[in-house]
């Protein structure tokens, strides 16, 4: 079978297109799913390019959705032609996160083998339903993207109808904090450099928008547009770039989910600011096994559908990577078989 893999030392120079093993039938507690789309996430870039210190070669991805091919000894929660969707910490079902997830030596694309692969066999909790009526690139966003925002926002952050949430940027995890924030009945404001870009978050939904690079004080005008308040959550995805700001535009008691380190890995942050608002200000890897069955239960109950920028085919990985890196996207970068 074919299979996208990045020859060490990393770069996308060095991802390649190659005959893998076949992937083996399904032992018990297994499944055998042949993968029809993936989804690209900057923790994948940063793996492709060798930021992270992989070691071997490795296959890329960690978002990955398909069909079941075939089914091993107990596995009861599938069925062969169940549409499925990967799981980026396969090994954290449920609960708080715990020493386990505290790097990514089981995450797909990372620390072992990911989902550019024609075919995978891995345990059936390496998985889970997809939501029905979906296409398997729509159902790709949920992994990485999708979990991150519902966990920041439901299961952290308690969202509640008529709270105010700030977005940043284009990405898929703010656009899809924008759609389950709306879901709920929730105020969005949303920033982006791009009055085009703006405008289309407008057509999501979102309620005001500012653009951050006419307005570099956007934090106060998120105050202004709250007449003082503030927001009660921030979808932080710029790390310390950002930061300031977000503890300004955020509300006393609020919650910043620090999810991206877009603009680096460290900076200053405003410790007495946060001290003062009584701010919650919460670090987060994407989530449980049990956040991404949540989250499909309740994408199952709406209309709304993961923003899909650009299709590219698997072959094309570092292509895709290379126009995800541009920030020219809005939304998700998708590949398919």
């Amino acid at each position: 079978m074919k299979a996208l893999t990045l020859k060490q030392p990393g770069g996308l120079n060095n991802i390649q297109v190659v005959d893998a093993p076949d992937a083996p039938s399904p032992g018990h507690g297994e499944i055998k799913v042949r993968i029809a789309a993936g989804s690209l996430n900057y923790h994948d870039l940063l793996v492709a390019e060798g930021a992270l210190g992989t070691e071997d070669d490795r296959i890329l991805l960690s978002d990955g959705a398909g069909v079941v091919e075939e089914v091993g000894a107990g596995v009861t929660e599938f069925s062969v032609g169940d549409s499925v969707v990967s799981a980026f910490f396969p090994q954290w079902l449920n609960g708080p996160a715990d020493a386990s997830v505290s790097d990514f030596a089981l995450t797909p694309g990372d620390g072992v083998d990911g989902m550019a692969a024609e075919v995978v066999t891995r345990p059936a909790n390496a998985f889970t339903l997809a939501p029905k009526g979906w296409s398997h690139q729509e159902s790709a966003s949920i992994t990485t993207a999708g979990v991150t925002a519902w966990r920041a926002l439901v299961s952290d952050g308690q969202l509640q109808a008529g709270d105010t949430i700030v977005t940043l940027g284009t990405g898929g995890v703010s656009i899809a904090a924008l759609q389950i924030a709306k879901m709920f009945g929730a105020r969005v404001i949303s920033t982006s450099s791009s009055e085009e870009k703006l405008a289309r978050l407008e057509a999501l939904g979102a309620d005001e928008t500012i653009n951050y690079r006419a307005t570099p004080d956007w934090g106060a005008k998120v105050l202004e547009l709250t007449e003082g308040q503030g927001a009660k959550h921030i979808i932080e995805v710029g790390g310390p770039g950002t930061i300031e700001q977000s503890v300004q535009a955020v509300a006393p008691g609020g919650h910043i989910s620090l999810i991206g380190v877009l603009t680096g890995f460290e900076g200053n942050l405003p410790t007495a600011a946060l001290m003062f608002k009584q701010v919650r200000l919460q670090g987060l890897l994407v989530g449980s096994r049990q956040h991404q069955v949540d989250y499909v239960r309740a994408l199952e109950m709406n209309e709304h559908r993961p923003v899909i920028d650009r299709t590219f085919g698997f072959e094309e990985l570092a292509d895709a990577f290379a126009y995800q890196k541009s920030g020219a996207h809005f939304g998700k970068v998708a590949v398919t078989w």
